[in-house]
This record gives C-alpha cells, structure tokens and sequence, in this order.
C-alpha cells in the first residue's frame, strides 16, 4: 500500500502548478485538483492571519481519519503538500527533498517560466525516484 496517495505544488498566488497522484483510491479529476489547490491555498493564508502569533507560518499538517496533509511552504511561496496515509511522520524530510528536486531541475530550467505549470521530464524522473526511495525506506521502518 503507498504511504503517499498524491503531491500538490501550487504557486504563491494559488495556481496549481503541479499534481501527481500515486495510486490513491478515489482519484480526482483535473477540475477537483485545482479546486483542491486553491482551497488549500485560501486556507493557509487565512491560518496565517488568525494565529495569536506572530510570524506564522500557516497549516503544516491537517490529520483527518483517512488520511493526513502535509505542507512545506519555500521562502518565495510555493506550497508543496502530500496526502498521504494517516500517521506518517517524515513526510517533512520528502518534501524537502522534493524542493531541492523543484530548484534543482525546474527553478534552473532556461526554458521554465515562472509561476506556470511544471513541465520537466528530469524533475518527473527524479521525482519518481525520490518517492520510490521514501516508500522503500518506510516499508523498513
């Protein structure tokens, strides 16, 4: 069973810049996805304002009984989050990774444009690889 059921990366004005789903039963259609992303992306900011604290970051994590939601926002704003199988803890490390991947092989692509969609086919490879490794890291654990 995958342990990561999809990955969302949404640019920081909210667009859904890249989606990628691993198998996840009810798999959603190009529509659901933007919808999904851009209402993650509206809950975040909002997150941010109502925090008593200074400085907040938004929501990390949202657990729900299915499934759980990590996010890693990068300093310039892009917001990459995971759903995956409820209870999995390092899902912070892989979206790191995923973002070295992102800066990496998109960021330092000439022929990339900012704040569009990712179209990339060595950030696909390595991206599959990355995930690949976490899965079988976590079937160790």
């Amino acid at each position: 069973m995958a342990a990561i059921y999809s990955l969302y990366i949404i640019n920081k004005s909210g667009g859904l810049i890249f989606y990628k789903d691993y198998g996840s039963a009810g798999r959603m259609d190009t529509n659901d996805s933007l919808r999904l992303a851009s209402l993650w992306h509206s809950m975040h900011a909002i997150s941010q304002q109502l925090s008593p604290v200074s400085g907040c970051s938004g929501i990390e994590l949202l657990q729900a009984d299915t499934f759980d939601l990590h996010c890693f926002q990068s300093l310039t704003g892009t917001k990459f989050f995971v759903v995956c199988e409820p209870g999995t803890h390092h899902m912070e490390d892989l979206l790191k990774n995923i973002y070295e991947l992102y800066t990496d092989y998109v960021l330092k692509n000439p022929f990339y444009e900012m704040e569009m969609p990712i179209r990339c086919e060595l950030f696909d490879v390595n991206l599959a690889q990355a995930v690949q490794k976490d899965r079988v890291a976590l079937l160790g654990r």
